[in-house]
């Protein structure tokens, strides 16, 4: 209270004396005015007045005024100052912080952040600039920085609001429905006639133009019958690599007609195919084919299936069991015709109007029309121009093609159709719906990807938490065994143990093991890509060479491909791809491997052999003799003795220049050289079969009657890897 009456006090003595100095000044420039002469001329007498130059009293006023006013804020400006909160040393935190994050709310750099954890349970190792820490953790690295926290105000983050597109509700109005063609899905074994089935239907030779004789990935196709109904057919591969193509074909399939080579019968794909049948509910036609060979065995095949809960309609079941030769034609016209009538038999209709629905089968990316996707329609009329959402990308079509590539106006329920005007390519599989404008399938992919980041949040602080909960009892058994250490005492054994981890951050520990094999896998379509990718993941030899696919996409190779497998030392696997002599020789020229197949096991193949040279070469034993030591005795040579073992070779022979190994009582005490090796007194290089000698070794070891002295060869193998992918 005293102070501020001083202060009031200092500061009016302060304005009276610069008033005063104003009054005087201000007077004293009036009364001592120097009167100056105007210079004499031709003029009256009066005009000799004397003008006084006065001082601007304007000036005067102006500069005691801003004094008076900067006087009178002093007081107000300390008083503000007074009232702003010191921020300095108090951190704002909130929860999920990272590291980077938590280094600029404290004003400090990210090696400051390392150094605090040193002192922490978490495994440094695992920390990167964007690791999410734990807020206990944050408190203590802000507390023994010498700072003070307080929480932040959290804003709530309002629920946003669902906009993902959905289907229609499913209308049953006799006068809505119309008929529409049977989706038939042809299953079965490999090399089991599937694709020559569908050539004859067809009058086609797809079977010839796929590689190896193997279907890759779906093929859709419309096959018109003589009677003038069409037949929606789709060939699956049956190789055990694409199980889940199959699994899609029957997913929008009504009938499934099961291929079964009449001399093979039930086989692995065969059994697959039944269950995904059946897990779809659809109605299977059996096919048995190759019946024109002479070991063919129809009836077999009928009872094998009895043991799948196949039963034919000669056994009293519903299945339609057709005797065919799908190269020769024969029967065929009976199985279409069988396939006709279930599919009356099931009233297959569609509604034709409204919003489109469908499926994608297969997915690729052409060069010259970008993404593409083969789709069977569901519901509606698809038509240029329409709006496609499916997955996360969505499409405006520019164009529809038939199976032959031919362009299409519309494509109804039923039938197949190749999509252009993708964004991206989706995946097979993917459900389509058709939207109202390419603003609203902006949103619904903004609202899925949102979804997808979410989902993958969520799991990712899973892991976290289960990886911090490890770490924790990690720590917490250091810290028992340090429990009889003073706290100082703890902190400089902690301190000296982690020393080193302060000198190799995260980003600096980038050096790639030398076992680890690093792909970049291409593919035709999206179903190929997917098939090798699920055999990859039964990958489980980690221990032996790690597996780490860099990158997967569809296309041919390009040098973007190049460039990744360059940075990470990788190989380049294509299955169904090309790659121009242009990125041939860029490849040549940076030394990176490109491996080009058509046939999916034989690239399986030559991943294994990959694999095999990045594994490191074992050592073998050969033994080359096998002695026995019948009697010991020592010789000196200069004042030491040197113990001697008189052997007989039983088995093979001994040489000097061979490794070799002592055995007693069935461990091996001891491998090295020999010092030397006589028959009688003279030295020899070799001992052959039932001959005696002395020998003695490189190490001075005592020998025992019935020891094993067994002469062997190193040689080193290469490793094979023991990952079995199934086929």
């Amino acid at each position: 209270m005293n102070r501020g009456l001083l202060l009031r006090f200092e500061n009016l003595v302060q304005l009276r004396g610069a008033r005063r100095r104003l009054r005087a000044l201000s007077s004293r420039e009036v009364c001592a005015a120097q009167w100056k002469p105007v210079q004499l001329s031709a003029r009256p007498v009066q005009s000799l007045l004397l003008h006084p130059q006065l001082w601007p009293k304007h000036r005067l006023i102006s500069a005691a005024l801003s004094q008076c006013r900067h006087l009178a804020t002093k007081e107000e400006t300390k008083k503000k100052r007074k009232k702003i909160p010191q921020t300095s040393g108090e951190v704002e935190i909130r929860q999920k912080m990272t590291v980077e994050e938590l280094a600029q709310a404290m004003g400090k750099d990210i090696d400051h952040i390392y150094e605090v954890l040193l002192y922490t349970d978490i495994n440094l190792d695992s920390v990167e600039p964007d690791s999410i820490l734990r807020e206990d953790h944050i408190k203590m690295i802000v507390q023994k920085s010498g700072m003070k926290y307080k929480s932040a105000k959290l804003k709530e983050e309002k629920e946003r609001k669902n906009t993902d597109a959905v289907k229609r509700q499913v209308v049953n109005y006799p006068a809505v429905l119309t008929p529409r063609p049977p989706v038939v899905t042809i299953l079965g074994h490999v090399d089991h006639g599937k694709t020559t089935l569908l050539d004859s239907l067809r009058k086609t030779q797809v079977a010839s133009m796929e590689a190896g004789g193997i279907t890759q990935h779906i093929g859709a196709f419309i096959v018109h019958m003589p009677s003038g109904e069409k037949i929606t057919f789709l060939d699956t591969p049956g190789h055990a690599a694409f199980s889940a193509m199959r699994a899609r074909g029957t997913n929008v399939t009504d009938i499934v007609i099961l291929v079964v080579a009449a001399e093979d019968g039930v086989m692995q794909q065969t059994i697959e195919s039944i269950q995904h049948a059946k897990n779809a509910g659809v109605p299977i036609i059996l096919a048995i084919n190759k019946c024109d060979k002479p070991e063919a065995d129809p009836e077999r095949v009928k009872k094998e299936l009895l043991a799948h809960d196949v039963v034919c309609e000669e056994f009293g079941g519903d299945v339609q069991a057709v005797n065919i030769s799908a190269l020769k034609g024969e029967n065929l016209m009976v199985l279409a015709e069988a396939t006709v009538a279930l599919a009356e038999m099931l009233e297959l209709k569609a509604d034709a109007t409204g919003l489109v629905e469908g499926m994608i089968i297969e997915s690729r990316k052409d060069k010259g029309k970008g993404p593409l996707t083969t789709a069977i329609i569901q519901r509606g009329t698809l038509r240029k121009g329409c709006v496609l959402v499916a997955g996360k990308t969505w499409a405006k079509v520019r164009f529809l093609f038939d199976e032959n590539g031919k362009a299409m106006d519309a494509a109804s329920p039923g039938i197949p159709v190749e999509i252009m005007g993708w964004k991206e390519s989706p995946s097979a599989g993917d459900e389509i719906l058709e939207v109202e404008s390419e603003q609203r399938a902006q949103e619904v992919v903004a609202w899925r990807t949102y979804v997808e980041q979410q989902e993958k949040m969520k799991k990712d602080l899973e892991v976290i938490e289960a990886k911090q909960k490890e770490h924790r009892l990690e720590y917490e058994k250091k810290q028992q065994k340090l429990a009889h250490l003073t706290w100082r005492q703890r902190k400089a054994v902690l301190f000296k143990a982690n020393k080193h981890l302060m000198f190799s951050r995260p980003k600096e520990r980038t050096e790639m093991d030398e076992n680890t094999l690093s792909l970049i896998v291409k593919g035709d379509v999206d179903g190929s890509v997917e098939a090798i990718l699920n055999i990859l993941d039964s990958y489980d030899c980690e221990d032996e060479c790690k597996l780490d696919i860099v990158y997967f996409g569809m296309g041919d190779i390009s040098e973007n491909d190049i460039n990744l497998a360059e940075a990470f030392n990788g190989v380049i696997f294509g299955f169904s791809v090309k790659a121009n002599e242009s990125i041939k020789k860029l490849a040549d020229k940076k030394g990176i491997k490109i491996k080009l197949h058509n046939i999916i096991y034989k690239l399986i193949e030559d991943l294994k052999d990959e694999l095999n040279s990045r594994l490191p070469p074992t050592v073998v034993e050969t033994t080359i003799g096998e002695s026995s030591v019948l009697d010991t005795f020592s010789i000196t040579v200069g004042k030491n003795k040197i113990p001697v073992a008189g052997c007989r070779v039983h088995k093979g022979l001994l040489d000097r220049k061979m490794k070799f190994k002592l055995i007693r009582n069935r461990d091996v005490v001891w491998k090295g050289c020999l010092s030397s090796l006589k028959h009688h007194k003279d030295d020899v290089q070799v001992i052959k079969t039932g001959m005696d000698c002395g020998l003695s070794l490189d190490k001075n070891l005592e020998f025992s009657i019935g020891d094993e002295i067994i002469c062997y060869e190193e040689k080193e193998v290469q490793q094979t890897t023991s990952w079995d992918p199934g086929f």
